[in-house]
This record gives C-alpha cells, structure tokens and sequence, in this order.
C-alpha cells in the first residue's frame, strides 16, 4: 500500500468504510462505531480545522507580500469575483434547467410526503436551520459587509466560521507592510514565511492519516443515514442533483481545458485528494489546507493567487450548494405548491441562491439555510417550511458531501484560470513530508 498513490489509498479507505458501515448496520454495531470508530474521523477534521486560520493567516501575507505591487493584487481581486459570480450562475442555471426538463417532484406520492413529514419535520435540526435563515433575513443589506470587518482580530481567528473577517484583516496587514517597506517589513516577512512552510509540512503529516480518517467519516455516515424506503423514493430527486454536479465537473473540465491548455484530467487526478476529503467531511472549510497544498504544489498556481483565491472561494464560492439550491426549491414546490412555479419565481432563485452563497458559511448543512433564503424570497408559505425542509432532509448529506467535492473543484478551477490570466500558472513541485528528515534525525 506504500506505493499506492494518496489519492488511491483515500479512495480505498472511503470504499471499505461504505462497506463497514453496511456490515455493521446489519450487525447491530451503532455503538461500536459511534464509541471507536468515529472519534478517529472527528480527530482528523479538527486537525484540519486547526492550520486552516494560521495556514490563511501565513499564506496569503506571504503571497502579498511577494507581490510588491498593490495593483496586481487589485487584478487578482477582481477577477477573481467576476469569475466565481459567473459559474455560480452557471451552476443555478443548470440546476434550474435539468429539475424543469425531469422534474422529478412528480413521482413524489402524498404518502412519501406523510411519512416524510412524521419522520423529520419535528426534528430540531430542521427547527434550527429555520432559526438561522430566519436570523439571516432579518439583516440589513449592508450586513454582509459590516460582518467581514472583525472588531477584534484574535477573536475572528479563534472562530472557523469568520473565514471573511480573517481574510480581511490578514489583506489589510498584508498591504500595511508593503506600504512601510520591505527593509521594515522584513522580519514579519519572514516569520510569516517559516510559519507558511511549517504549516504546509503539517497539512503532509495529516494526510498520512487521511485514508483511515475518511474509513471512519463514511462507515459513521452509513450507519446513521436515513430509512432506506425513504432514501429509494428521492432517488430521482437526488439523481437529478447528481447530474447536475457532474455536469458542472464536464464544465470545469472545459474551462481548464481550453484556458489553462491543461489536460482536465490530469487536473482532476492532482485535485482529487481533495476531493475526496471534501466528500468525507462535507465541509469547504476543512478542506482548505489540503486543496491550497495540491493546488500550490501538486498544479502549480502561485501562492500569490492560491493564497487569495481559495479561502475567498471556500468561505463565498458555492456552485455545488447553489445548483442543488435551484433543483431543491424547485422540487420542494412541485411537490408542495406547483402554483408558484413561474418564471418571475425561477428567476428569483437564481439571485437569491447567488446571494444566498456569498453570506454562507463553508460548514456541513449550510444549504439547507440557503434554501429556506430561497423559497422566502420567493413567497413560500412559511406554514409548509418543515414539510419542504423534510421533504429533501433524508438525503441532504450525501447530496452534501457531493456539492462540496464539486465547490472544492470550482475553487481550484478558478486558480487556475485566475492564476493564468496574471502569468502566475507554473510547473508543480510537489513535497513530502519526509523531505528534510535526514537532517533532523
């Protein structure tokens, strides 16, 4: 197994961790599962959790820092929102397009609803969701900028959910020492330097872990998913989402292909380590460390891009959660209230959800929130919220471990496009973890 590529032996821990899950469900094992085998998984996602602040914090002042010029910083920013808006919208208007032409909240019976219902529209996650999309509302228009400026920097770092407010501080620090320098700016320099390739190094000594890691995130996952009579009468729902995912995937894989010139392929084997923790753990957040170090030295995109780019993309950029937010509302109405199904209604979903996907946060169950902003926006009876939300709630998350593979992979497209556009698409050179050990043994 030495030899094996990471990506495979993921690939290898994911399959045997299904499998185990089924075994265990069969065997009675729960508890077994939830007392010895998930703690491995939750150990590994807060070490990742842990460097992905400081890794923010070091890489983008250092990618900052190496520019020496502010405007070019001012390019990459720009770019870098117009692209991700546009495949947002991208992402929305497939979702909108493949629920209307299958539509599958037709093969929904008033008896799945019912039981649908009963079984998940009392549960206090869904009574949370509602809470938060309602908190989310009820903000002004301006909040969203108000809350990427931290009032206390220290505070924002301790929280994974201020993913903006760290970018802005670490961007207005950044600049600060390009303005006073670079003699005095040096030092901070180079701390910032060691910590960034410190943090790289520990971001390889996790992932040695990361097969047995993701065995036990899928076998937890399948011994506490849903009933399986359930799962099979959103089958065609949850098709129509998969769809949609893989043809943001062939989309990518154009983008690439004829802007960076490179091989898609290719693009996606350097990428899909990333991607596969993306599917196990369902969160954007957690996921950044791991796709900055395949995308800066497994691809080849500058840390002056990467640095900016990717937590940007993990914290605003949701294409995977905006298409399954277009192909949710609209099932949830076709189902629920079919009246509403106009096209007034369908366009609001695509500027709601490209609204809604700037203010979330990269965290597991994240589009449910999103969705409940949606259908408000478009004049859902607030009565049927718990029915629509337990409509799609038995699948939320493996559609959720989907979507965020496929925001991962739009984050590293948009580096990639970005990065080539300023001349700062490179050779890769890849690290081990082991690459200095002779010389501390």
């Amino acid at each position: 197994m030495k030899k094996l590529a990471l990506h495979w032996k993921i690939l290898i821990g994911m399959v045997l961790g299904i499998l185990f899950g089924f075994l265990a469900l069969q065997l009675g094992w729960q508890n077994f599962i939830a007392d010895w085998i998930k703690p491995l998984g939750t150990i590994f996602v807060k070490l990742l959790k842990l460097i992905a602040v400081p890794l923010i914090v070091a890489s983008l002042i250092k990618g900052i820092s190496d520019l020496k010029d502010i405007s070019k910083f001012k390019n990459i920013g720009i770019r870098t929102m117009l692209i991700y808006i546009g495949t947002t919208v991208v992402a929305i208007t497939i979702g909108l397009a493949l629920v209307n032409i299958i539509q599958p909240g037709d093969g929904i019976s008033p008896e799945t609803v019912d039981k649908l219902t009963n079984t998940y529209a009392k549960s206090s996650s869904i009574a949370a969701k509602i809470t938060e999309a309602n908190k989310q509302q009820s903000s002004g228009p301006l909040q969203f900028v108000v809350d990427m400026v931290p009032d206390n920097a220290v505070s924002a770092m301790s929280n994974n959910k201020a993913m903006l407010q760290v970018i802005f501080f670490t961007i207005f620090l950044g600049i600060s020492m390009l303005l006073i320098g670079e003699k005095k700016a040096k030092p901070l320099k180079d701390f910032f330097d060691g910590l960034n390739d410190a943090i790289l190094k520990m971001v390889d000594i996790i992932m040695l872990v990361s097969p047995y890691a993701v065995f036990a995130l899928l076998a937890n996952v399948v011994v506490t998913s849903g009933d399986p009579d359930i799962l099979l009468a959103l089958l065609k729902y949850a098709g129509v989402v998969v769809l949609g995912l893989f043809l943001m995937v062939v989309f990518y894989s154009i983008l690439v292909s004829i802007y960076t010139k490179k091989n898609p392929f290719w693009f996606l084997k350097q990428l899909s380590p990333a991607q596969l923790l993306a599917f196990s753990t369902s969160s954007s957040a957690a996921t950044l460390p791991v796709t900055m170090e395949r995308v800066e030295e497994h691809i080849g995109v500058d840390k002056e891009v990467s640095s900016f780019v990717l937590p940007v993309g993990a914290t605003i950029n949701m294409d995977g959660t905006s298409l399954y937010q277009a192909v949710a509302a609209v099932f949830v109405m076709q189902v629920l209230w079919p009246e509403g199904l106009g096209f007034a209604n369908q366009m609001s979903i695509v500027l709601t959800a490209l609204l809604a996907s700037i203010g979330s946060a990269a965290v597991p169950g994240a589009g449910m929130v999103m969705l409940v902003i949606v259908l408000e926006s478009i004049g859902f009876p607030k009565d049927l919220y718990p029915v629509a939300l337990a409509l799609i709630f038995a699948v939320d998350r493996p559609l959720d471990m989907l979507r965020t593979t496929i925001n991962v992979t739009g984050d590293a497209t948009v580096s990639m496009i970005v990065a080539k556009s300023v001349g700062k698409l490179g050779d890769p050179k890849p690290k081990n973890w082991d690459d200095n050990y002779e010389d501390v043994k």
